[in-house]
This record gives C-alpha cells, structure tokens and sequence, in this order.
C-alpha cells in the first residue's frame, strides 16, 4: 500500500515538474493585460483607428486643457480653408486677458499673430492665447464653443460637451471621455499634420508687444514626454483639480502612429508613466504592414466605348496593423474584377476590388477598391462611321 502511494507521490511529483516547465511560459504569454494608474485610458493605432487597449474609455470626465484639441482641430480647419491665415493678426481683448490658469500673460489690446497664438496654445497651453482665437474667429467664445460642440457631433463623439474653449472651467456641462478625446486628436494629427511643427517645440520664446514696451517671453512645453519618450510628437496635457491628470500623447516608430489617452491620473508623474506604457504595450504588440509596391493591375476590355480598353488604379495604399505581435509581410492577394465592362465609364468608379489575405489562415485582412484610371465615352454612330471610314482609307 505504501509502495502504490510513492509510487501516485512519484507520478504526481513528476506531472508538476512537467507542468512547472510549461505553464511559467504560458503564464508569462498570457500576462499581458496592461495596469494604469489613471480612471480611464485608452490606446489607439491613428491610421485604422483600432483599439489597441481601453480602460473605462466612455465614461464622462473632466478634461481640463486638453480640450484644446479640439479648439486647435478648429483653428486648423480654418487654415485650410484660407478663412484664416497664420499672418492675421489676433487682438487681446479684456476677456482673454482675465484667463487664469495656464496662461502666456497676454495684456489687453496686444496684438500677436495666428501662428504666434497657436504656439502659445500647443506648447504653454495658455487660456489667454485659446480665448482670444476663439473670439477672433467666431466673434465671441461662446460662439466658438457652440462650434466646437457641432463639430464634436460631426466626429462621433456622442459623450462630449464644451462650455469653454480651453478647459478651465469646473462646470458639470464640460466633460468628455478617452474614447472621444482620441477620436478628435485623431482628426487633428491625420488630416493637419503640420500641428506637429508646434507640438514637438520644447522651448521657445514670443515677443509681447504692448504701450508699456518689449517683453521677451518663454514657453516650455507642458508635454513632457516629447523628451523623454523616443517619437513622440505632441500634443496636449491638461490638469485641474477636478480633472486631475490628462493626456493625449502621440508617438510614431517604423511609420505606426500611436494615440495614447490618459484621464484622470493622480499626479504629473503617473500622467506620464501611464502614457508611455500604453505606447510601449502597442509598439511591442503591433507591427505595420503597407503595400507598398502593389501588383500591376492589368486592363480591362470596354465594349460600345470609343475605347477598347480601359486602364485600372488602386484606391488607396492597404495598410494592415497586427496587434497580436505577428509581423504579416507577405499577404495573399485576390483581385476581384470583371472581365469586361461596358461605356460609359467614369473616372474614379470602382470596377472592382483586392482582397488581402493572411498568409497561413486566409483569413480576411481588409481590401482595397479598384478604380477606374479615366472615363470611356459610349461610342456614338458617328464615332462608328469615323472609325469604318479610317480603316477603309487604310
């Protein structure tokens, strides 16, 4: 009997030392949720807008100046509309000048341009500088807000609403959330990538200009990350008493574009530390692959049009993010188009579509739309008669 239950210890002994070698691996692959110190978070990849990692993402906070995201998303749409040039000059009015918090010390009546104030905003993070564009480009800052608001709606962020341009404000009616923060920080950095000239300036200084003389005035950047965290480029932090620690940071290495959101944090330092660990848990995490040397696309066959074929083009370059840690550089590709197509046809109309695929799986990794590269008019009889006579003379 005593044999039989060394002999079960012994087996039993044996399976553990077994198991001891596997589940230490397995447990070290399957320890990959992430810990922050801030209430909510959130890890976004910019070209795709995937989720790489979220904590308490759509629940309504405070986000002090970080609501200058989209009081800057403003500022530059009207940039590329030419409503606004980076030369105008913007007046201080006594309403700007009142701003507390983080502030540039413009005085009333001093008179700076539009680059000037955006630097001011993206790198000081001054209220005085925010309220005074908002005033000059909708007339007050209520009617930039009341902008700021629609424009909101228009991106999807269903749990936002500004009372103020810059955030300074304890109000209930001013929140919004990680999830929404990143969609509008991502609206920024996509479409108006020449933010990053201001949000990556550590230091730098503006001249005030007012009847009592000339000031030199220095500005430090309030994202500290810019130095301390390898590509990052910007953007904004904010801090109040009620919103405590926030933060959207944005980090690019190999051509993956990171947006890390914190809100929330209990100090400047865990604001920090929060930040850059979501970066560095997506860039381990996340491999790039771009096509960038797609396949020649052949040309299809075009009937009743005054041409008989018609050239191809793709849509967009396909970009696939893996977040699992496999590196895709080879996918499988299935071109979808038909074998002829009738006039007439318009350039830029989809004729069909490229499937990628996973190299081992085939399972579906996105696809691009194939276009159309120019416009086929319909033959007309005329065109008929023109092209029997050219082949009768020849």
């Amino acid at each position: 009997m005593k044999r039989k239950q060394l002999r079960i210890t012994g087996i039993l002994l044996t399976i553990c030392m077994i198991l001891g070698t596997i589940f230490p691996v397995l447990a070290e692959t399957e320890n990959t949720s992430l810990e922050i110190s801030a209430a909510s978070g959130i890890l976004m990849e910019v070209e795709t807008g995937k989720i790489l990692y979220e904590k308490d993402s759509n629940t309504r906070r405070s986000p002090a100046s970080v609501t200058k995201v989209m009081t800057l998303l403003l500022i530059f749409e009207q940039l590329e509309s030419g409503k606004l040039s980076l030369d105008d000059i913007v007046t201080t009015s006594a309403h700007a000048k009142s701003m507390g918090g983080s502030q540039v010390f413009l005085e009333e009546g001093e008179q700076q341009n539009v680059e000037t104030m955006i630097k001011c905003i993206v790198i000081a993070s001054g209220n005085d500088a925010s309220v005074a564009m908002a005033e000059h480009i909708a007339g007050s800052e209520q009617s930039f807000v009341d902008r700021m608001n629609q424009r909101a709606l228009e991106l999807g962020m269903k749990n936002t609403h500004f009372a103020d341009c810059c955030g300074l404000t304890d109000s209930d009616a001013h929140y919004t959330t990680a999830y929404d923060i990143a969609l509008m920080s991502r609206e920024l950095i996509r479409n108006h990538p020449q933010i990053f000239e201001y949000s990556s300036i550590w230091m730098e200084n503006i001249t005030h200009v007012t009847a009592q003389g000339t000031k030199e005035f220095g500005l430090t950047n309030t994202n500290r990350l810019i130095r301390t965290y390898p590509g990052c480029k910007g953007l904004k932090t904010g801090s109040t008493s009620k919103a405590k620690f926030c933060l959207s940071a944005v980090a690019e290495r190999g051509g993956l574009s990171l947006l890390s959101i914190v809100m929330a944090a209990p100090d400047y330092k865990a604001r920090l530390k929060d930040a850059a660990s979501l970066l560095d848990y997506g860039f381990a995490r996340c491999s790039l692959y771009i096509d960038e040397q797609p396949d020649p696309l052949p040309e299809i066959t075009v009937q009743k049009g005054i041409s008989s074929k018609v050239s191809l083009k793709y849509a967009d370059t396909f970009r696939y993010v893996s977040t699992d840690g496999e590196k895709i550089t080879t996918p499988g590709k299935e071109l979808k188009l038909p074998d002829k197509a009738e006039a007439p046809l318009s350039a830029d109309s989809k004729a069909g579509e490229i499937i990628y695929l996973h190299p081992q799986n085939g399972q579906e990794l996105g696809r691009i739309p194939i276009l159309y590269a120019e416009s086929v008019a319909r033959l007309r009889f005329s065109d008929c008669l023109l092209q029997t006579f050219d082949a009768f003379c020849l």
